[in-house]
């Protein structure tokens, strides 16, 4: 009797965990085209709902069971690497009709989806979407190649009306922010040897100048050096649970 006790009780701790899990957090953005909810779903791992359309950005089996959340009307994958592009969370998140963005390295992979380069423009349900570039330019192997080459990625400035959204992914401070538009809500990864220091990210903020700053992708990095660094310069700093 005692025995079976035991496994009753470990079955529920087993589900207990896994409805725990799936509890994220959300934050609700007025635009002038209604109101965008973000779900904070981990690392680089995002949720976007905005009159209707959800879209699953970098989706991930490892931190959310994609059968018990919204199936996607977009998808949308920055890059190739094992954390960011997973088949198994993309068939979860689709449904009849899910459209799939993608580069090109990750189409190669999973054989669906519309490629787009860095520069490449892409519509959806009156949202404008533009790829840009992601990579490094000091952060590199042991072998010295970059851990995320020019033109392998994108980061994505996703516009809703007047309100952009910029998914940087996995990238450095690099050029080509010199002539991003505006920024209103701004991802950006933090995790040293692959992307950007807590300095880095904040010398990104200073010259996108958004309104919201959300660093993602962190791992074990101490946000409070960037909510240091960047008092008082007139940005919302908002840590959420993204290791």
């Amino acid at each position: 009797m005692n025995k079976l006790v035991v496994i009753f009780l470990a079955l529920i701790a087993g589900f207990t965990h896994v409805t725990v899990a799936q509890e994220f957090h959300k934050d609700v953005i007025e635009t002038v085209g209604g109101d965008l909810t973000i779900t904070f779903i981990g690392h680089g791992t995002l949720m976007f709902e905005y009159q209707d359309n959800v879209i699953h950005i970098d989706p991930w089996t490892r931190l959310a069971d994609y059968t018990k959340l919204p199936k996607a009307d977009l998808i949308m994958i920055t890059h190739d690497h094992g954390d960011h592009l997973d088949i198994e969370a993309i068939e979860a998140c689709k449904k009849e009709g899910t459209q799939i963005v993608l580069t090109e390295l990750c189409r190669k992979k999973i054989k669906q989806g519309e490629v787009l380069k860095n520069g490449d423009y892409y519509s959806f349900a009156g949202i404008s979407i533009e790829a840009v570039a992601a990579y490094n330019i000091l952060a590199r192997r042991g072998n010295g190649q970059p851990y995320h080459k020019k033109g392998d990625g994108n980061g994505y400035i996703i516009s809703f009306v007047n309100t952009r959204v910029y998914v940087a992914g996995d990238t450095e401070l690099i050029p080509e922010m010199n002539k991003f538009p505006q920024i209103n809500i701004a991802f950006l990864p933090m995790n040293l040897p692959y992307t950007m220091s807590p300095e880095m990210v904040a010398m990104v903020a200073d010259k996108l100048e958004p309104d919201i700053l959300y660093p993602y992708h962190f791992g074990e990095t101490n946000t409070q050096l960037l909510t240091k660094v960047l008092m008082g310069r007139g940005i919302d700093v908002r840590i959420r649970a993204m290791k």
